[in-house]
Formats: C-alpha cells, sequence, structure tokens
C-alpha cells in the first residue's frame, strides 16, 4: 500500500502541474479524478477491495494516467524552458 500512496501523492500534485503549464481542462479533469482515487484508496486500505470495474477503480486508474501525462508534460517544458535559457545567454 505504500507504493499506491506515492502513486497518490503524486497524482494529487498533478492539477497543479497541469494550472502551471495552462491546460485548465486537464486540471479540473484530475482534480474530479483525485476524488475517486482517493475514494478508491479508503475504501480498500479500510473496507474491501472495490470490484474491478466500479466507479473508484476505474477512477483510480484513469487519474493514474492522467498524472503520468502531467509528469511527462512537465518533465518536456522544463528540458525546453531551459534550452531556450542556455541558447539566449550562450
Amino acid at each position: 500500500m505504500d507504493i499506491v500512496l506515492i502513486f497518490l501523492l503524486l497524482a494529487t500534485v498533478a492539477p497543479f502541474m497541469f494550472m502551471n503549464l495552462k491546460r485548465m481542462t486537464l486540471s479540473v479533469i484530475q482534480t474530479i479524478l483525485l476524488v475517486g482515487m482517493w475514494v478508491y484508496y479508503f475504501q480498500a486500505l479500510f473496507v474491501e477491495a472495490p470490484a474491478v470495474l466500479s466507479f473508484p477503480s476505474v477512477t483510480f486508474y484513469l487519474g493514474l494516467i492522467l498524472s503520468e501525462v502531467a509528469w511527462v508534460m512537465m518533465i518536456i517544458n522544463v528540458v525546453h524552458s531551459t534550452a531556450e535559457y542556455h541558447k539566449n545567454y550562450q
């Protein structure tokens, strides 16, 4: 469960990364998916494992995918902006 919690914390940062990248639609979608992700986590932790295609499990996996998209977009943005910075000062 520790790795799931780490993924949840990384996914919780993703809406702020989308806002930084000026992708408000993706930020709102990720925020909605975060609710389902945390519901899934607490349901699996305290009650029982949710059904395979239940709403919380689908939102959990979609939220994971979208958060990974956010991290990749942020890394690309940082590398691109660093390259422009070095280009301007050389």
